[in-house]
């Protein structure tokens, strides 16, 4: 006859990893202990309890559960929590926070059990959407996944877009648990203790609730086997007290982000009485249960007739579409604008691998990047203005070696009469700081169409840029757009100026060539669609060449493709001058906004005049 979790032991477990959250906080005269000890028997009942299944030798078990710290700063509950699973040594756990150590301030994947960077509040549960969206709808396994959020993040509205988005795709095998624990950073929360208030709100949501005291382990232990029988998903709001198990702590304002002294965290220990250091708990196994095996396939080349424009944002969903047949693993999500991003040619072909976020940007990428650590190669497209929203997800999705690629369509002001509040104009900026990310930005089709397979093969975090209107063909189907290179289009011996350009100003900088020509003036052309990486020692060669480069940009001169070519360049005694978007845009035709912004054909070919006067 099968009994039940030995509530003993899960008491004696939880005082270990008090024990063990007190001493590595003190050790390192920093972190947030009052947090951790709040959600100790949560987590103690989730991992030794007996129903989360977890194969500790293989992390990365396609079938294991899935813990996410959404609350990051309870980093040392997390840590402590695989010592008492016997994954972590306690002289490993004393170098918390400590440079170079695996255990840092907020958990990242640096720690091989952190499943993502967490710790900018509200981001961990549309990750949690992510990686529950997979197990339901891509690789079909039984593995649930938890999340640990916050009552301060509560008040955040990308979890709110998270909870929408769990509903929507029933999502029965994602469990929330919120640690109510009154306290925030500088004071009570919004609702304080008020269970009801946060059931009332996610319940109306479309999820199951189920309330407990959250330091009974019979109640947890009951709550966590309710939700493995829901059909749809799972908040627990538990009840507990910072600084639960602390006298000098225990539900008090003003300990957030403080350990205790020496001699305080001595007179906490006597208060824990005697702790096991020798006791391990143990973790459920999974089934050892594999996604299906689906083999790439070779898809069928384009076609783009030359003499018929097309818009990149159209060769973007014809590039998806192709590209799904050869990446098995490449899913879609859009933002509810596939059918201007043109992501619905993708979901036409794909529909089990196309996942509508709706206008939920933040929810979008913070879900892509679950979907990513589970092993999918997701594609996100929204109008470039709007992935402004999820800046602090894109952000962090550094942190977590993200392998995120981000369309950005509509960008600029020659998406015309919509008016400002559409206009992408910022977008590069935002990606190119980025540690590590790349930027690209194609003319035409066929350039797109290259950038795209780039970017699927490309390990990492890529934006890609695309236009609105249809723009000529200039290229053919053998030329090939390696990231971090360029095209010279226009190019003499007798060039006295650089002009580089991307996307839609590459066909101002063209037609301003041909005006100059007329006149007996040469002008370099340079189409530099990689804007990160950029091809440093071609524009090098192009300077020293003809002794002046102008840049000219649909963008804001702020960190934008000017700026960029500026620091390549930088130390070279050739001048680099730019033009960019420099007046607040306006309603209006695209070759209006064009020559009013001056980044039009005939104001380069006037800088370009004056330049040679100078």
């Amino acid at each position: 006859m099968a009994t039940g979790p030995d509530l003993g032991k899960l008491q004696q477990l939880a005082k270990l990893i008090r024990y063990h959250i007190l001493t590595a906080t003190t050790r390192a005269g920093s972190g947030h202990p009052s947090s951790a000890l709040s959600a100790t028997e949560l987590m103690t009942g989730l991992l030794f309890g007996g129903g989360f299944r977890y194969d500790l030798d293989q992390p990365a078990h396609p079938n294991n559960d899935r813990l996410i710290f959404s609350k990051g700063h309870a980093s040392p509950l997390f840590y402590a929590l695989w010592l008492a699973a016997d994954r972590l040594s306690a002289e490993e756990m004393l170098t918390y926070r400590q440079f170079g150590s695996p255990l840092e301030g907020h958990p990242t994947p640096a720690f091989r059990y952190a499943e993502a960077a967490t710790g900018s509040l509200g981001q961990g549960l549309a990750i949690g959407v992510g990686m529950a969206l997979n197990a339901s709808y891509l690789d079909k396994l039984p593995y649930r996944t938890y999340v640990l959020i916050g009552d301060s993040e509560m008040a955040e509205g990308s979890v709110w877009e998270a909870i929408q988005l769990a509903a929507h795709y029933r999502l029965a095998n994602l469990v929330g648990i919120i640690d109510v624990n009154r306290l925030g950073q500088r004071g009570e929360t919004m609702y304080g203790h008020d269970l009801v208030a946060y059931q009332r709100r996610v319940a109306a949501f479309g999820w199951e609730t189920i309330l407990i005291d959250g330091h009974s382990l019979p109640e947890i232990l009951a709550a966590y086997d309710q939700a493995r029988r829901a059909e749809q998903p799972v908040m627990i709001i538990a009840r507990t007290l910072k600084g639960k198990g602390v006298a000098l702590l225990e539900d008090q304002d003003g300990w957030h982000g403080k350990p205790l002294s020496p001699e305080d965290y001595q007179q906490a220990l006597r208060e824990l009485g005697e702790v096991h250091l020798e006791l391990r708990g143990e973790v459920a196994r999974p089934e050892d249960l594999q996604p299906p095996s689906q083999p790439g396939v070779e898809p069928a080349p384009p076609v783009y007739p030359a003499d018929k424009a097309v818009a990149t944002r159209k060769a973007y969903g014809n590039a998806l579409k192709r590209l799904g047949a050869a990446f098995p693993a490449l899913v879609a999500l859009d933002g509810e604008v596939s059918n201007s991003t043109m992501a619905e040619i993708f979901k036409e072909a794909y529909p089990d691998r196309f996942f509508e976020m709706y206008i939920a940007e933040q929810g979008m990428v913070g879900t892509a990047l679950g979907l990513a650590l589970r092993g999918k190669l997701p594609f996100v497209s929204s109008f470039a203005a709007f992935l402004s929203r999820a800046s602090d997800q894109i952000r962090m999705s550094q942190y977590s070696d993200a392998n995120l690629k981000i369309v950005g369509s509509h960008a600029g002001v020659s998406i015309g009469e919509d008016g400002p509040s559409q206009m992408g104009l910022e977008d590069i900026a935002m990606f190119r700081t980025i540690l590590d990310s790349t930027v690209l930005y194609p003319a035409d089709a066929w350039a797109t169409e290259r950038l795209v397979e780039e970017a699927a093969r490309h390990r990492g975090l890529v934006y890609l840029r695309t236009t609105r209107a249809a723009t000529p063909i200039i290229y053919g189907p053998a030329e090939a757009f390696p990231i971090g290179g360029c095209k010279v289009l226009r190019s003499s011996s007798k060039d006295k100026v650089t002009v580089v350009a991307a996307g839609i100003t590459l066909f101002e900088a063209l037609a301003a060539h041909a005006k100059l020509e007329k006149e007996g003036i040469k002008i370099r052309v340079i189409d530099l669609y990689s804007i990160k990486p950029l091809d440093e020692a071609t524009l090098r060669e192009a300077a020293a060449n003809t002794g002046a480069v102008l840049t000219v940009e649909d963008h804001y001169p702020a960190g934008g493709l000017g700026e960029a070519v500026k620091s390549a360049l930088e130390g070279s005694p050739v001048p680099v001058y730019a033009m960019a978007v420099h007046r607040l845009p306006k309603s209006g035709k695209p070759a209006e906004l064009l020559e009013f912004e001056e980044i039009s054909a005939r104001a380069i070919a006037k800088r370009v005049r004056s330049m040679l006067r100078q």
